[in-house]
This record gives C-alpha cells, structure tokens and sequence, in this order.
C-alpha cells in the first residue's frame, strides 16, 4: 500500500521463476486433452469510495457536533492514520464571521485546534484589529482537518475526501461572511487557482443555501511570519472585511440573530 499497489490483477500470485512450458512443437506430438476446468478467480472488491462516503456522513449531519462526530467516525482519508487529532474549529458560529484556513500544524495536531501556533498568536491580533474575537464572535476550521506529515500541502485525492464535510460545515455554521486565509483555502473552496497575491482583496461569493455570501480571500498569517513586510496588504483586507461587517450588521452574538436571517 505505501508504494501505491491498492489492488491485485488475479485471484492467486504467479511463480513466474518455474521453468516454462514445453515448446509448441514437442506439445504437438502427445495426445490432445481437455484442459482442466478451473473455477473463475473471486471478483476483487472495489477500493472504498472515499468522498462518496464522506458526503453521505456530512449530509447526514444535521448540527455541528454531528458533523463533528461524523469526521471523527471517517476513515476515508489517508492524513487521519498519522494525525494526532480531528482538528475541527474553534470559536463562536453565531457571530457569523467565518475563517478557513489550510491544515493543522504541529501544534493544532498536539491541541485538537486550528490556529494556536505563532500563526494563530498573530492570527489573533489580526482579528482584535477589526473587532473580532474567537472567543466571542468568530469561528474559525480549516479546509483539511487532519495534519498532513512535515506540514506539506494536501494532495488532491485528501483534499477532495475533506471537501464534502467542510461543504457542510460551512452550511451549519451558516456564515453571513467568510474570510480564506491562504492560497490552499482559495483553491479549494472557490476552485481558482490563482496566486493568493492576486486573488487577495478581493471580494468574492460563495453559496450557502438560496443565499450568496461574501468572501474575502487575505494572506496566511503563517506567510505573513515569513514575509512581514506584506503585513500592510492584509491591513488592506481587513479593512475591507471591517466595512462589509458595518454593512452588513456584523458579527451577531446571539444565536437567534442567526436563526432571524
């Protein structure tokens, strides 16, 4: 399995180091004889359906602890045999102000949550800029909730079985605005493919029932570690997310303001 064989090609191995069979001249000498009848090799079964597993938990969900429980019953998704934790999300849905990011890292897989390294410390502080607490009014996941090994990006395959319970998150939750951190988020979540520096800023939708929602993709605060000098470009976006909030009357505190909408 971990050299990439999933499946066998015949019900039994074949020795192919025994000498071979007599050449077809010679065979033809000895008298012909009905060849054995020999039963037809056990149909392999198939490779288990992965993201249509996974959609069929998530739909079934119905609240964000079922989903939750649904993600931690999963085994369809390879990242989950190393991973320490689920790391599902932390904050309040009721505020409505919705973050995704990436994937765990080491510290989210060692705590159960997203954003609690030095990523998430500044993280934080972005959000208090704006009024935004996890605490108090914002919630935050991450589109793959398992660590992927040496923090490298998820490959398609994990991806797409991680795909269908974030689809539902995102419904439950019931955001009235979404910030994506990252270019994996973007990628995933509005499918562009586009560079993160040209896709930050500016304001997207994304569909959460009958209803459009505003997004906002922005820089990871992991990059902004690495290259602080981009720090005023996601000052920029947060700005614009601050306004969209005046606009909109956000982030609501209640969860009957969220039932009212």
């Amino acid at each position: 399995m971990e050299a990439g064989a999933d499946e066998a090609i015949a019900a039994e191995p074949v020795n192919r180091l025994v000498a071979k069979a007599a050449p077809a001249a010679a065979a033809a000498v000895a008298m012909p004889r009905a060849a054995p009848v020999r039963p037809a090799p056990a149909a392999m079964p198939l490779p288990d359906d992965a993201i249509g597993g996974a959609m069929q938990a998530a739909s079934a969900a119905t609240s964000l602890a079922e989903l939750r429980a649904a993600m931690e019953a999963f085994d369809g998704c390879a990242l989950k045999r190393t991973a320490t934790n689920t790391v599902f999300a932390d904050g309040v849905a009721e505020g409505r102000i919705m973050l995704i990011g990436e994937a765990p890292g080491r510290d989210e897989d060692r705590i159960g949550k997203p954003f609690v390294g030095r990523a998430g410390q500044l993280l934080d502080k972005m959000l208090a800029s704006i009024g935004l607490d996890r605490k108090a009014n914002a919630y935050i996941t991450n589109v793959i909730n398992w660590r992927p090994p040496d923090n490298r990006d998820p490959s398609p395959e994990e991806a797409a079985a991680c795909l269908p319970f974030l689809r539902r998150h995102i419904e439950l939750a019931n955001p009235g605005l979404i910030i994506l951190l990252g270019a994996v988020a973007a990628r995933h979540v509005v499918g562009i493919s586009d560079g993160i520096m040209k896709l930050r800023g500016r304001w997207l939708e994304y569909r959460v029932g009958d209803r459009m929602v505003p997004l906002m993709p922005t820089l990871h605060p992991a990059y902004l570690l690495r290259q602080p000098a981009h720090k005023k470009l996601a000052w920029r976006d947060l700005q614009a997310v601050r306004e969209k909030m005046r606009i909109l009357g956000l982030p609501r505190g209640l969860p009957a303001d969220r039932d009212a909408q």
